[in-house]
């Protein structure tokens, strides 16, 4: 039986992925990119942020035609300039008029990104939150709020990190997503701030967007779904600005097969993996990285001695899954040490 706990898997490949230095999608790229998303089954596809460039333009009204019988598509913006009606605002206007079937929008809640990056008042701030996601809620079904250097705003001024929190709340925003900007977060930290919001909105749905300055953004975003939230945005092997963000390669077989957490991911779908890993390499003209956990063609490699001579017996002496679950397969390799490994065997054997 699946678990009660059921998270969404929130794919942002096209936006956040796209700001890997070395980088850059076409639109056809982007649109084969994201019907192959929604093939696998994610629940939201993040597909870019209209207005900001004729690329994304050109691809949302390409996307009108889409037929996704279990995907969303998600537009993403900022919130509303200071000084401007939420009505007025172009920003907001390009997110609901690019026929998108939800938004997200990011706003500042740590209290010196409101004061020093946008030169508003922490009052200000709040209301251009409050305003925003109004705004928007009039025009669209799913509205989500991504607090933008949550974690390190919680830290600083917990109170105030609230605060916006609640803003984005009381204008009707339908999830609230914690997002770990600066990836300096550690594992413990996250799930004790994420537990206490979940208490906070329990009427919410909660997010995590972690990034991977730490080498902690899978990590993070489990901790986080252990702690109670109900979305995670990562992208395609990790790729993303800076270290990258949350690989959900890896976050989607750590749900099913270790945490046994629903993420709506059939066993049919989850053999996909591999092979939705390397289509993805392929448009980013990348190489796979042969070491990557769960899908490199390393993963399950074996070269030592006494290693294959375990799992010719049993593969989970030295395998953590079966590498078929997740589309992959064991390599045995003849090893240079060969006669070392004879003699460790013959020395260890009782």
């Amino acid at each position: 039986m699946k678990a009660t706990q059921q998270v969404e898997l929130f794919d942002t490949t096209l936006r956040d992925g796209a700001q890997t230095a070395g980088i850059a999608f076409s639109v056809e790229d982007k649109i084969r990119i994201a019907n192959r998303l929604a093939e696998f089954g994610m629940d939201w596809i993040e597909g870019g942020w209209p207005g900001a460039s004729p690329k994304d333009d050109l691809f949302f009204q390409q996307m009108c035609q889409r037929d996704w019988p279990n995907s969303a598509l998600v537009a993403f913006g900022s919130t509303g300039r200071p000084g401007h009606m939420a009505e007025k605002d172009r920003g907001l206007n390009n997110l609901v008029a690019c026929g998108a079937d939800a938004a997200c929008i990011f706003g500042k809640s740590w209290d010196i990104h409101a004061t020093k990056a946008l030169g508003i008042s922490l009052e200000e701030n709040l209301s251009l939150v409050l305003d925003s996601v109004t705004y928007l809620k009039k025009h669209l079904d799913t509205v989500m709020f991504d607090a933008e250097h949550f974690f390190d705003g919680f830290a600083a001024n917990a109170e105030y990190a609230m605060q916006v929190l609640q803003a984005a709340a009381d204008g009707g925003a339908d999830a609230l997503i914690l997002c770990d900007t600066n990836g300096g977060s550690v594992s413990s930290t996250v799930f004790d701030v994420v537990r206490e919001i979940v208490d906070r909105f329990p009427d919410k749905v909660i997010g995590i967007h972690a990034h991977n300055d730490s080498e902690l953004a899978v990590s993070n975003s489990l901790a986080a779904i252990q702690a109670g939230a109900r979305q995670v945005q990562g992208t395609i092997n990790g790729i993303g600005e800076r270290c990258g963000n949350a690989n959900l390669v890896s976050v989607i077989p750590s749900l099913k097969l270790k945490l046994k957490i629903d993420c709506d991911v059939s066993d049919d779908e989850l053999k996909q993996l591999a092979s939705l890993s390397r289509f993805v390499n392929e448009m980013a003209n990348r190489l796979p990285w042969q070491h990557q956990p769960f899908v490199g063609q390393n993963a399950f490699a074996h070269k030592g001695g006494i290693h294959v001579s375990a799992i010719r017996k049993q593969s989970s002496l030295y395998e953590h899954i079966d590498p078929a679950l997740v589309g992959n397969e064991q390599r045995v390799m003849r090893s240079e040490e060969r006669r070392v490994g004879k003699e460790c065997r013959a020395r260890w054997s009782p």
